[in-house]
């Protein structure tokens, strides 16, 4: 890494649109990704803990080795891609939706429609994920060109065996530039959201914590969170609330017979809250859709998966409010580097066959596991 005294970066904060209130997110002007010095590396890391969502514009030509390298500097010693070898397994609801670069296997393409040459792939069909594949109602189909949903929140992990990345970065390669949608939450509150075709919606998991009552912050800061073994593949057959923040109790979970084998060891039991390693602030970073068990800290355990279900989607769902939602309406060269543990984050849109999208996205398995509360 290049040595200097000095870093030409500088960090501005994102201006909420009008009627909207969110608190995080920054643009970072001035760094040269391909030439990342160690003053550099320090100014970005301090950035992204801060502002939890950090864009860099026109990076139109950054090599898929360097989106790889600024996505390391968050853990230097991890190199495995964040979902590992699952994407291998045809039922995981995760294996339409990316596809391996082959000579950076941590640099995964995702997007809509038919490249015939791209890093490397060739001849393939990217196909962008609609609610209508995952929600259990949908939107019309004479109203979904105008109206969207958001797909499903989540966080990127495999939440068995790996750790969850530390980061995400996601670099838009080629954009269609389209018509605004109203996002239409469907809910019973009446909340809508207007935003650009395909912009990627964050929250921040620190301002749903926030927002809890005190009974509820102890509630979340001494609760543990037990994922589903094989989470991909075990929800494969459920459907979505329809403001995507986790799913419908219809028993349609694939029972253990079904799953691939299960080393309970790789089982992940993770805090509720998650610190951020430069504010010392608490996270209430959830995976709703992922979600099986609670661990109660007096030892209970809430395993009626409608309950738990009902139990995370209350304490979450005043965080995904519209004014709270930071869109990205993308241009073709934004990269997007954002704390997954930290932020929840969505897909939203739909695309026709024709409108070519085309990013990159990378993220590692942590070399280290999360920091709860009291650690």
């Amino acid at each position: 890494m290049p040595h200097a005294t000095t870093s030409p970066i500088s960090v501005h904060k994102i201006e909420p649109r009008h009627g909207s209130s969110f608190d995080f997110g920054a643009e970072i002007r001035g760094a040269d990704l391909e030439n990342i010095t160690d003053i550099d590396a320090e100014v970005i890391i301090n950035a992204l803990y801060t502002n939890q969502v950090v864009l860099f514009k026109n990076q139109q030509n950054l090599s898929p080795k360097a989106q790889y390298e600024l996505t390391r500097l968050f853990d230097p010693t991890a190199t495995g891609y964040g979902h590992g070898k699952t994407l291998d397994a045809k039922r995981s609801i995760l294996h339409p939706d990316l596809k391996t670069i082959p000579h950076q296997p941590q640099v995964q393409v995702i997007g809509n429609g038919f490249l015939e040459d791209f890093e490397g792939l060739k001849n393939i069909t990217l196909k962008h994920p609609h609610h209508r594949t995952f929600h259990r109602d949908a939107i019309s189909d004479e109203d979904d060109r105008e109206n969207t949903r958001f797909y499903r929140w989540h966080i990127d992990a495999a939440l068995y065996e790996l750790e969850p990345p530390k980061v995400t970065s996601l670099l838009a390669v080629k954009v269609p530039k389209t018509e605004y949608q109203t996002l239409r939450y469907d809910d019973g509150t009446g909340d809508e959201l207007k935003l650009s075709r395909g912009s990627t919606a964050f929250v921040s998991s620190y301002k749903m914590f926030g927002l809890l009552s005190d009974d509820d912050k102890e509630f979340a800061r001494t609760t543990k969170v037990q994922y589903a073994p094989h989470p991909y593949i075990w929800m494969s057959g459920s459907k979505s609330r329809s403001d995507g923040l986790g799913l419908v109790s219809e028993g349609r979970e694939l029972p253990t017979s079904q799953l691939p084998p299960i080393d309970p060891s790789k089982i992940k039991i993770l805090p509720m809250c998650w610190k951020n390693p430069v504010t010392g602030e608490l996270a209430l970073q959830v995976h709703p859709s992922a979600v099986q068990a609670l661990h109660l800290f007096d030892g209970t355990i809430i395993d009626d998966l409608a309950e738990v279900r009902d139990i995370v989607h209350r304490l979450q769902r005043p965080g995904i409010a519209p004014e709270l939602v930071y869109a990205v309406d993308w241009e073709e060269g934004d990269m997007a580097l954002f704390n997954n543990r930290g932020v929840l984050h969505t897909v939203t849109g739909s695309f026709k066959p024709e409108e070519v999208r085309v990013f990159r996205q990378c993220n590692m398995a942590a070399s280290e596991g999360v920091v709860g509360p009291d650690e």
